[in-house]
């Protein structure tokens, strides 16, 4: 089935297996890519698992609602004993065997068959949602714990920065060449590097801990993950607004489901005024009777009895339940409708905005590049100029400060890009595409 198709490729299909998957108690020594991490998270974690069994839950409730084209079959065994003129007589046996199959009710079994099967579409477009929002978080985490990991290159290369600058500024003060001032502001700058680093370091445990959590591993495991390219070329970054909300109407899935919920609402109204209409079913009965009484009352009798025949019914009154039920009925079905369109007008919202903020995520890490580039020869010349003393302390610390907002700066900016495109990707309900997009480029 094609609704079906995202699902089947977000399928778990790790190299170490998925039994061994579900069952480790420690996270894989290897050095882990996003797709291998989406996948043991589809493995292991029971946000998946639960939506997993709600759609075979469906599945079971579908299956069960073809019950109405077959047959109905009962059988009964009874024995007992009859108290009369103060003593009991002896045992008597029986068995049956009826039949009924409904031959026509107006089409309400239909209606009630075609009800099932679009509320199981509607549970396997809300398991294709779940495993996407899961698979966008996976992502999120994985380029959180990467973005931290460059804070962390990034404080310990202002670290090495600072103690160059003491001690070039003690070198100088030792030579006679600058104040003591110069070497305080120096060892001030190099304390707050070292603060800065150690910040790092914790932002990237709770990172790390963070994703670890959500592959269902104790947060004080350790993962190894693969940075990311910086080259970005996929077809959503050329798609026009038009093109993706296009996109996003055929497959994402809030927008099939809410689509199914409204057929399936549909279906059990017409169900509801059905059940107000006659049927006719055709019934047979087989019975074996032993009663030693049975030649006394009724000489010529068989122990063997049965019949067949057709049956029409028609509810008359029921308290005017199936009046109100119809009506009831009426109300879901307006409901379903007025909640695909709010859902439809939503999605289109989601989609405008995601690609709104994929455009500026493109721009700002362009502008973070060259502010990088900049602040970095800015620090070399502030720092050349002040060994030859044509420049203070203080200028050679303001560089080194842009520098480093410059860094941070771009790693966010860089790792924000990738979680703005798997926005897109996830707008438009092609989760899958960003993945492989991703895996092409490690």
């Amino acid at each position: 089935m094609k609704k079906y198709a995202l699902i089947c490729g977000l399928v778990p299909s790790l190299a170490w297996g998925v039994d061994d998957c579900a069952t480790r108690r420690n996270v894989p020594d290897d050095e882990l890519t996003l797709q291998q991490v989406i996948e043991l998270g589809l493995c292991r974690n029971p946000q998946t698992a639960a939506a997993y069994a709600s759609l075979q839950s469906a599945r079971f409730g579908k299956n069960a609602g073809y019950a109405n084209y077959l047959p109905s079959i009962n059988a009964g065994l009874s024995m007992g004993r009859n108290y009369q003129n103060r003593q009991w007589d002896d045992w008597s046996y029986g068995a049956s065997i009826s039949a009924s199959y409904l031959i026509f009710d107006f089409g309400k079994r239909l209606s009630d068959m075609n009800q099932m099967i679009d509320t199981y579409r509607a549970a396997g477009f809300e398991f294709s949602e779940t495993i996407q929002n899961f698979v966008y978080g996976m992502v999120g985490s994985y380029y959180e714990l990467l973005n931290a990991d460059a804070d962390v290159e990034t404080a310990t290369s202002a670290l090495t920065v600072a103690q160059t600058a003491y001690d070039t500024a003690n070198k100088k003060y030792k030579a006679g060449a600058v104040a003591k001032s110069d070497v305080l502001k120096a060892e001030t700058t190099l304390a707050s590097s070292k603060l800065s680093l150690e910040r790092a370091k914790n932002n990237r445990e709770i990172a790390q801990g963070t994703l670890l959590t959500k592959l269902s591993f104790p947060a004080d495991q350790q993962i190894k993950i693969a940075d990311m390219s910086s080259t970005f070329g996929t077809d959503a970054e050329s798609e026009s607004i038009d093109n993706l909300i296009a996109i996003a109407q055929k497959q994402r899935p809030d927008l099939l489901r809410a689509s199914a919920n409204q057929d399936a609402a549909w279906h059990k109204r017409n169900s509801a005024f059905l059940k107000n209409l006659p049927s006719i079913s055709a019934t047979g009965s087989l019975s074996w009777n032993d009663d030693r009484f049975a030649d006394t009352f009724a000489p010529t009798g068989d122990k063997i009895n049965g019949s067949i025949g057709i049956r029409a019914s028609m509810p008359l009154f029921a308290g005017f339940a199936n009046v109100y039920g119809a009506r009831q009925a009426q109300a879901d079905y307006e409901r379903a409708k007025y909640q695909a369109r709010d859902t439809s007008n939503q999605a289109m919202m989601d989609v405008f905005t995601a690609y709104q903020n994929y455009k500026t995520a493109r721009t700002v890490l362009t502008q973070t590049h060259a502010l990088v580039k900049s602040a970095t020869e800015s620090e070399k010349v502030t720092a050349g100029m002040y060994k030859v003393g044509r420049a203070t302390m203080l200028d050679w610390q303001q560089a080194q400060s842009e520098l480093v907002d410059a860094q941070k700066q771009h790693n966010s900016a860089k790792y924000d890009l990738f979680i703005k495109r798997a926005a897109v990707a996830l707008a438009i309900g092609d989760i899958k595409s960003e993945l492989d997009g991703v895996k092409d480029e490690q």
